[in-house]
């Protein structure tokens, strides 16, 4: 194709190629056709069609997350970009790399204030690292290197590239050339002898860890100062984290403000690597908003943008730990009987989840018990809802398998939270992905039931139980999957359970288990 021929749609989808770009997931419209045709013609991005923007935009964060590169999205206009808004908030609270490529009228058209018109840039730019619009054809290829070279550098997250129509379709298009994106840095050596001085000046000190740290190098780092008399613990919500036999296991941050209170008491300094002061996820009356300790001395090494691992490494060898922390071996529970809930699950979940396994999380309630249920299963990744926007669960899964389509990935989700963005179902059929996705059917926003109480906003009567529940009329899961191509069946005692999951990871392509809870 010549300068003369390439369009700014062929020259932008080009470039994010030549970037390594590989997989697209699209929900386009009308303005987005020349963006379409310039996918068709390039076999190096796979594109994936989903039936809502905010599936698009959570398989995105699902591949970044697990390739550690950025996806491109298709989005229609600003309305577009809104719907798929939640699960960007997400990402960028997992500082994933993401490409969101975001349709417009044609410039000449704006003016005259058409039903879809908005101001994409002002809407997009909260949750952008990085935004521009490409105002001249010429400038399509440009701005898509930089769109790359921005998603990956600093503080890594989601950027906006905005498309009018008329420089998608014009011709003038030009590639161009990959820029080299520059490795994170650690910490300096200032630093790290400053918060190991203090460590040793400590009786009772831990460090927060994120990012590269929760891979299985990092962590088995990150065991040195745990063996050193550091307690290790990581954020609440974590991006993606290395886990089960044979890997270090560091605590994790309580959820409720009072919990994690309780167990940081007498904590004397918190050391923070690769994250931010831990704080409440919500504010309540009479409860604090930072978790930490009164008295407790903070030092801050560096945020998301630090090369963590290589931090932590510096920090131990300046200690002198030279030891690390024991790991548990491979254990496999019995398989469990009686009533279904989220413990018999876990054990499921640990008996039977392959090495290599991909685990999305956005079980909301039921997934603690889980998570604690799989830290000595086959070795794992495990991916949370770092935003707190629920809907994530399933829309991540699908990116999750794109992304790695040899692993098993095992979707946990709320039914609550899974009817947000159920239509990923019907992607997982389409594409044939390798997704196990449990619903935990309890018929019930049960989470803001437990919030009513702590926020102290008194005894729900019948309005307020009727804005909690979602079981009248009951939601037939089972129902919804087969109705989008996808296996599925219920369960309702922990043997059905586990017998159905031991099927469903025997298999190929998607199932789905509606999980019922007993109580």
């Amino acid at each position: 194709m010549t300068q003369d021929t390439l369009t700014g749609a062929d020259a932008l989808v080009g470039t994010l190629a030549d970037c390594g770009v590989t997989a697209c997931f699209a929900n386009p419209g009308t303005s987005e056709m020349h963006l379409v045709a310039a996918l068709d013609k390039e076999p190096r991005i796979r594109s994936v069609l989903c039936l809502f923007e905010g599936i698009a935009t959570g398989a995105a964060d699902g591949f970044g997350r697990v390739s550690e590169t950025p996806a491109m999205t298709l989005l229609h206009l600003g309305a577009g970009y809104l719907n798929g808004g939640a699960n960007i908030h997400n990402a960028k609270r997992a500082f994933t790399p993401m490409i969101n490529v975001i349709g417009d009228h044609a410039t000449y058209h704006v003016r005259y204030d058409a039903p879809l018109t908005s101001n994409i840039l002002g809407l997009a730019a909260p949750n952008s690292v990085w935004i521009k619009s490409v105002d001249d054809v010429k400038r399509a290829g440009t701005l898509a290197a930089e769109s790359v070279h921005a998603s990956m550098t600093g503080t890594t997250g989601p950027v906006s590239l905005i498309l009018p129509a008329d420089s998608a379709w014009n011709p003038g298009g030009v590639h161009a050339p990959v820029m080299d994106v520059p490795k994170a840095s650690p910490a300096s050596e200032a630093s790290i002898a400053s918060a190991a001085q203090a460590i040793k000046s400590a009786k009772k000190p831990m460090i927060i860890i994120n990012g590269d740290a929760l891979s299985e190098a990092g962590l088995s780092e990150a065991s040195r100062l745990q063996a050193a008399g550091v307690r290790v613990m990581t954020d609440t919500f974590v991006w993606k984290q290395a886990r089960g036999a044979g890997r270090f296991a560091p605590d994790r941050m309580q959820y409720f403000a009072e919990g994690a209170m309780a167990d940081l008491e007498d904590t004397d300094l918190m050391v923070i690597c690769g994250t931010q002061m831990p704080v409440a996820f919500f504010a309540y009356p009479d409860k604090p908003s930072v978790l930490v300790p009164e008295g407790c001395e903070m030092v801050t090494l560096g945020g998301p943008e630090l090369d963590v691992t290589k931090s932590i490494s510096m920090l131990a060898d300046e200690l002198g730990a030279s030891e690390k922390a024991d790991v548990q071996p491979r254990t496999a529970p019995d398989k469990p009987t009686g009533a279904l809930t989220p413990v018999t699950v876990g054990a499921s979940v640990s008996r039977h989840m392959p090495a290599g396994s991909l685990v999305s999380d956005d079980g909301v309630t039921a997934s603690l018990p889980i998570f604690m249920s799989t830290v000595t299963a086959e070795p794992h990744d495990w991916m949370m809802l770092t935003g707190g926007a629920i809907g994530q669960g399933m829309p991540l899964a699908v990116g999750a398998a794109v992304a790695k389509p040899e692993a098993k990935t095992i979707c946990l989700s709320g039914d609550g939270a899974g009817m947000y963005t159920m239509q990923a179902l019907w992607t997982m059929a389409r594409e044939q992905l390798n997704v196990v996705t449990i619903v935990f059917v309890n018929h019930s926003y049960r989470i803001l039931n437990i919030e009513l109480k702590r926020t102290g906003a008194g005894d729900p009567g019948p309005t307020a139980q009727n804005m909690l529940n979602i079981g009248t009329p009951e939601i037939d899961w089972a129902s919804l999957a087969k109705a989008q191509g996808v296996n599925a069946e219920n369960a309702s005692t922990a043997e059905e359970f586990d017998e159905a999951l031991e099927r469903a990871l025997s298999g190929e392509g998607p199932t789905l288990i509606a999980a019922h809870m007993a109580g």
